[in-house]
């Protein structure tokens, strides 16, 4: 039994004629005649009863086209539900970001603008480090990420820039370096020297963290880090707690710690923070490459909408 034999039936079921039913079918009425009949023969009972002008369903064939009806309806809208996955309008995506990168408008602005547009797409947002967030993605339990700086960058994993942002310098309240006169200036690296510091555990931001300590080494010193976080907000907190002092992206100052004072550096040794995006080079979910299209659009300055999804990702 196949496909087109279920159609067949119930065209002529519908129009109780097998002249009128091969018309709309588009196929002539001697062939379609068989094709019912070899239904019948292989289902073993009448479908139709035959009249002088056409014919009557049977009451085997009018539940027999009942469940048809229901059977088609449910075919066709499994076939529209799996169109809409594949391009992209239906589904789900597991998106990680890096807690500093949170706290930047453009991440969450963008993700807002995918579920306004694709709002049967469901978004997981998970928050973790940059090393747990490459271990997800690697085994795709996390299809689009972003993050600051990666080292790591493994195999089938691409990585874009979006933006680039300044560091600032976490100081306590009431600390030597946190005088208004100081902040239009900018604190250069080498007043820091001799501070304690409080930093991110390497792998949990590598990049950054790499970049940093090689800028103070650059100044003519090896910081002091007297204690290692698992995120940047613990170390603001710690800050506060007068344990020492941090660096961060400048957009971590929305975080409302109100103990603490954010300076920047001096021109001279500015140390960045650039946001990253990641994502699997050879993605199969639709959706999750329609995200990661818009990302890139809009960070790239590109208006256009995120288009039909690029079944080859690592071209963009």
């Amino acid at each position: 039994m196949e496909l087109r034999h279920l159609k067949y039936f119930l065209a002529v079921a519908e129009e109780r004629q097998f002249t009128r039913a091969a018309a709309r079918l588009f196929i002539e009425q001697p062939p379609l005649s068989q094709q019912i009949r070899a239904l019948e023969n292989e289902l073993g009972f009448a479908l139709f009863s035959r009249l002088p002008r056409g014919v009557e369903p049977t009451p085997a064939g009018e539940s027999f086209a009942d469940d048809v009806r229901q059977a088609l309806s449910l075919l066709d809208l499994a076939v529209r539900k799996a169109a809409r996955i594949a391009r992209g309008e239906l589904g789900a995506v597991a998106v990680g970001m890096t807690s500093s990168a949170a706290f930047h408008p453009l991440p969450l602005t963008l993700v807002r603008e995918f579920r306004e547009r694709y709002h049967d797409v469901a978004i997981d947002l998970v928050e973790l480090n940059a090393a747990e967030i490459i271990e997800r993605m690697s085994r795709g339990a996390i299809q689009v990420a972003i993050l600051r700086k990666p080292i790591d960058t493994p195999d089938g994993l691409a990585f874009e820039p979006l933006f680039d942002e300044e560091m600032v310098v976490v100081l306590p309240d009431g600390h030597r370096l946190a005088q208004p006169k100081r902040g239009r200036a900018g604190i250069r690296l080498k007043d820091l020297a001799g501070e304690d510091f409080v930093l991110v555990r390497r792998p949990g931001a590598p990049g950054i963290y790499a970049d940093f300590l090689a800028a103070c080494r650059a100044s003519g010193f090896e910081p002091r880090v007297v204690q290692e976080v698992p995120r940047m907000a613990a170390g603001i907190n710690l800050v506060a707690a007068g344990l020492g002092i941090t660096v961060v992206p400048a957009s971590m100052q929305r975080y409302g710690q109100h103990s603490v004072v954010f300076r920047r550096l001096a021109h001279s040794t500015r140390v960045s923070a650039p946001l990253h995006l990641a994502y699997r080079a050879a993605e199969p979910n639709s959706a999750a490459r329609q995200l990661t299209q818009l990302i890139l659009a809009r960070a790239h300055g590109k208006p256009g909408d995120a288009g039909q999804p690029n079944p080859h990702p690592a071209a963009w």
